[in-house]
């Protein structure tokens, strides 16, 4: 292998420091080296390519280019999960696209208050809609609904204790686990019940003068079946009513309307929660709500209060831009709009079965074309995702792709690599593009990439 200087001052390599900086470039031959080396060790190259030649300094720059590319970037999500963690969850409605870029681009009264001229804060602007729209006496938004859940137990029940079902001590995403939440919140931790059947008594023998909450958590991404039982939120509220006691509950998704009539259920509605008795409701803003990542509190005024003035908050709190992306999207929920045609989410998890099926065939139909690729239509099945309704799926169409030429996860490697990844699933061997989580203007990004895939 020739050495890095040596490279430096061959003609077309050297004149790449005049488009990039040396550091680009030097680092670009070095990892080109390596992998050459690589290579030659596992036996996959014979032979070194022409280090003076043109082609090996397009090589480079090809490498450059590719270090260049922003590491965030949008992808096609056609995998039938609709809010998918992985690929950054709800998808925002153009609304709320355009909130952010007016608030990005201009100065705005994030923390001014326009009447009087003096300051404001951030937490008022959306407190409105979100009372509106939940029944709730107040509301504080902080930057994801862990935060939400950390702040109001650290609010409430610092040093003192938290009773919960152990069947309702749930792990979320990345391992965190609610026993580990509730101990970094400064609260001690009673669990009450067993893993299937906890009674109202076991919450009311477990009190003692060192209680401060009841805590109720939604199992969004599970259930348990079977010989099960708990109180109802009715009687938990009486219960805290009797002892003086705050009821709260994490209910992790989050959602403003009744999915029911699309087929999924055991979604509690959050207004339902607070009219059931609930004192505070802590839920997120990016799953089924379908805004941006956020956490939201709402519930009664004077617990609110005082988080407004915990010293935490100021660690926790939520940026202008998804401030703007949020109350835009709560606008939406209101007359005259339609959010099940105009929030993302909604629209996919209500979208008519029939509107799937001929966008698969419109896809079929474009990617008919293209050689060494063979489709079809098949029926599958879509999913809510973020931790929402884990047993229950939605009626779909995807659109399955073979290639004689390519191995399925080949395919799906490619598709993912492409200047628009395309992110598929893989099923009985082939590559299936599931179309209720596709978008009508997505597709000619899909028939591009695989037709220059088929190209290659």
């Amino acid at each position: 292998m020739p050495q890095i200087d040596t490279l430096l001052q061959q003609p077309h390599v050297a004149s790449l420091v005049a488009t990039y900086s040396h550091d680009e470039v030097r680092r670009a031959l070095r990892e080109t080296l390596d992998q050459l080396r690589r290579d030659i060790q596992g036996g996959g190259v014979v032979g070194l390519p022409d280090f003076a030649s043109e082609p090996f300094a397009h090589r480079i720059a090809d490498r450059i280019k590719a270090a260049r590319q922003p590491n965030l970037r949008p992808v096609i999500n056609a995998t039938g999960i609709i809010i998918h963690t992985n690929l950054g969850r709800a998808r925002l409605a153009p609304e709320a696209l355009q909130a952010m870029d007016q608030i990005a681009a201009r100065p705005s009264n994030l923390e001014l208050n326009l009447k009087t001229g003096k300051r404001g804060s951030r937490y008022d602007h959306a407190e409105a809609l979100i009372c509106q729209l939940t029944g709730a006496e107040a509301a504080l938004i902080v930057n994801n609904c862990a935060a939400a859940v950390v702040l109001a137990l650290m609010g409430t029940a610092a040093g003192r204790k938290v009773i919960a079902s152990r069947g309702e001590l749930i792990e979320i995403g990345g391992s965190f686990r609610l026993p580990d939440v509730i101990a970094q919140s400064g609260a001690e931790l009673k669990e009450v019940g067993a893993t299937n059947k906890t009674r109202l008594s076991d919450y009311a023998d477990a009190v003692d003068e060192d209680t401060a909450v009841l805590l109720k958590s939604h199992t969004s991404n599970f259930r348990i079946v079977g010989f099960t039982s708990a109180p109802s939120r009715n009687d938990l509220a009486q219960l805290a009513a009797e002892r003086d006691l705050i009821l709260m509950e994490d209910l992790g998704s989050g959602v403003l309307i009744d999915l029911a009539p699309f087929g999924l259920r055991d979604e509690p509605v959050v207004a339902d929660i607070l009219k059931a008795g609930v004192d505070l409701v802590m839920f997120s803003g990016d799953k089924l709500l379908g805004g941006p990542q956020a956490g939201i509190i709402a519930g009664r005024a004077d617990i609110i209060a005082g988080l407004r003035k915990h010293p935490l908050l100021r660690a926790l709190r939520i940026d202008k831009l998804s401030l703007a992306a949020l109350e835009a999207t709560l606008r939406l929920y209101l007359p005259p709009h339609d959010p099940l045609a105009r929030v993302p989410v909604l629209r996919a998890l209500s979208q008519p079965l029939a509107e799937v099926e001929a966008r698969a065939q419109r896809l079929a139909g474009s990617l008919a074309a293209v050689k060494g690729v063979d489709v079809e239509v098949m029926a599958s099945a879509a999913y809510v995702g973020g931790g929402s309704l884990p047993q229950q799926d939605l009626d779909s169409f995807s659109v399955v792709v073979a290639s004689a030429a390519l191995p399925a996860e080949t395919l799906a490697d490619r598709l993912r690599a492409g200047v628009v990844p395309i992110v598929g699933r893989i099923h009985q061997g082939k590559l299936w593009l599931d179309m209720r989580t596709v978008t009508d203007d997505e597709l000619p990004d899909i028939v591009a990439a695989l037709g220059a895939i088929a190209a290659t």
